[in-house]
């Protein structure tokens, strides 16, 4: 489950890094993966 999560952290991450043009915008979107890694920790 965790190679799973973990996985799924790499994808969103490479995908935000592509999207995202500022340091600010990439903060925010660091911050947003950490909020799903919990709310999918918590299920």
């Amino acid at each position: 489950m965790k190679k799973i999560i973990a996985l799924a952290a790499l994808a969103v991450s490479f995908l935000t890094l592509t999207g995202c043009n500022t340091v600010r915008g990439f903060g925010e979107d660091v911050s947003k993966v950490g909020d799903k890694m919990q709310d999918a920790s918590k299920k």
